[in-house]
This record gives structure tokens, sequence and C-alpha cells, in this order.
């Protein structure tokens, strides 16, 4: 048995936010050459034909479902979408979001509430509407960030905010999924690239 053989994903659904750019396209991509068909959320909807094209390059089927992550109503629409299209949700990767890098004594109230809106609400969101459905063996993963837990002198507080509260969202959401509903939950928070 080889490595690429502990990750095979054949016959699991995977859902992807933000997978309209960046990692969540990379995840995507990813989780369709380990064998998942995979549901792609995002804003921008029109750059999800892309990144459908990816993963149906590695052979696997692509749900695009337009998705703002900070509306529950959108989240709930598109586990509802994957369950009406694939009839399960197996990985829910909770990627979107947004940084900004605006000093703290200027930073609007807005750009800081839009910032955890779609961060930290948005991740709750979508693990809500994913955990009602998930069977036990499904995982949700969120992405933190270093910002999360150090700073890198740059006015992030917003962002750095979130991707804390993500990481205690995620110890949380741990503890009362794993062992109640065998959902894991976990979190990874890549650094700067």
């Amino acid at each position: 048995m080889g490595i690429t053989d502990l990750f095979q994903l054949d016959g699991r659904v995977a859902l992807v936010t933000g997978a309209s750019s960046g990692l969540g396209v990379a995840f995507a991509q990813a989780l369709a050459e380990a064998g998942a068909d995979v549901v792609l959320a995002a804003r921008r909807a029109a750059r999800l034909a892309e990144t459908a094209r990816l993963v149906e390059k590695a052979g696997r089927r692509a749900l695009s479902v337009p998705t703002d992550v900070a509306k529950p109503e959108d989240c709930q629409r598109a586990a509802a979408a994957a369950m009406a299209e694939f009839g399960r949700i197996d990985i829910l990767v909770n990627n979107a979001g947004i940084a900004t890098a605006v000093p703290a004594s200027r930073e609007t109230p807005e750009q800081f509430r839009q910032v955890i809106d779609i961060n930290l609400n948005g991740s709750y969101w979508m693990a809500q509407a994913c955990g009602k459905v998930m069977q036990p063996g499904s995982s949700i993963i969120n992405i933190s960030s270093v910002l999360g837990l150090t700073t890198a002198g740059l006015p992030q507080a917003a962002y750095s905010a979130s991707k804390a509260g993500l990481i205690g969202l995620t110890r949380d959401l741990a503890q009362q999924w794993t062992g109640r509903k065998g959902i894991r939950v976990n979190a990874i928070a890549p650094g700067f690239f």
C-alpha cells in the first residue's frame, strides 16, 4: 500500500467554500484527484466554471453553487443542493475568507463586520448546515491562519480576530460533534504564501 492509497476518497463528496480562487481551487482539485466529487461554493459564481473544469479533468463530478457564506440561508441552500445532487456530504472545507489591512484606528465597523461575517460566522453557518446531514466518519476542515495564533506586525485586527475565533469554534465543534455525531472537526493554520 502506497501513501496515496491512504488518501483515496472514491465515492466521497466534498463541499469547498471559497472555491473560486486561491486555496479553494487547490483544495477542490486535490480532493477530485483523490477521488471525491466536489461541490464548489463561492460568491463569485462566474469563476467557479474554471474550478469545475479542473475537477472534471480529474475525472470527478462538480456542482457549482453560488454561495455567500455570510448568509445562513445560502449555506443551507448549498448543503441542500449537495444532498439533492449527490445524496451525501462527507467533507466540508471551510475556506471562504477575506482580509483587510487597515490600521485599527481607521477600520470602519462595516469593514470589521464583513471580515467576521465571512471568515468566522460563515464557517459556522456552513458547518451547521452540513453537520445536520453528515454521517459518522465525515470531516470538517476549517481554514484558519497563523495570524489566528500570532501576529506578523501587520494591521490585521479583523482577520486575526476572525481566524483566532475560528480556532475556538473548531475546538468547540470538535468537542460537540466528534463523540456524539462521529464528525471530525479540525483546523489548519496556513502561513503566508
